[in-house]
Order: C-alpha cells, then sequence, then structure tokens
C-alpha cells in the first residue's frame, strides 16, 4: 500500500517523503507540475479541490493507486477530506492531519 503526499510542486512534501522513510510513497498535486513528471509516474496529477466532487475523486484515486494513508498539505485539500474521513476511512484509507506528521 502507498502513501500519499499532496503538494508535490513544494519542500514541504519533499521533507516530509524523507521525514517518513517508507518505501512506497506517490506525490501528489492540483496545481500545475511538468508533465515530464506525470508521464514518468513519479507524480500523479490530483483533483482540484474547488470541484464539487473532489472527494470522490479523490478516494477513486486512492483506489486506483492503492493508497491507505493520506497527508494534506495545502488548506484547500484539508477540510474537504477531513470532512469526508468517515468515507475514506470505511475504505481504509487514513488521513493524517498536521499534527500526525
Amino acid at each position: 500500500m502507498y502513501t500519499l503526499i499532496t503538494a508535490a510542486n513544494s519542500a514541504e512534501a519533499y521533507s516530509l517523503k524523507n521525514a517518513l522513510n517508507k518505501e512506497y510513497i506517490l506525490l501528489g498535486d492540483y496545481m500545475e507540475l511538468p508533465d515530464i513528471l506525470i508521464q514518468s509516474g513519479k507524480v500523479l496529477k490530483l483533483p482540484d479541490p474547488q470541484n464539487v466532487a473532489y472527494t470522490h475523486q479523490m478516494l477513486a484515486l486512492c483506489l486506483d493507486k492503492s493508497v491507505d494513508t493520506i497527508y494534506p498539505l495545502r488548506e484547500q485539500e484539508k477540510q474537504p477530506l477531513f470532512n469526508a474521513r468517515q468515507l475514506f476511512y470505511e475504505y481504509n484509507i487514513e488521513i493524517k492531519a498536521d499534527d500526525q506528521i
């Protein structure tokens, strides 16, 4: 199973990745990313948190990519994901808060 860290175009995401020191970590972002990173599979293009279907799109992405833990780093992502924690929990996907990092 994979851990997903959002805000892939930020230094915070890479610091967290190094701090977690896990083998299976995916980085993703909804903001603009270089196509070469997305095409290589090193970074995922995430849904826009402003979209009304954001939580369902994120859930589908997590199920498709075998993600069991999400570290949302951007404020725009945190609120909708934390509001849908129960839904993700039903699929054994944990959403980590800042104090759990």
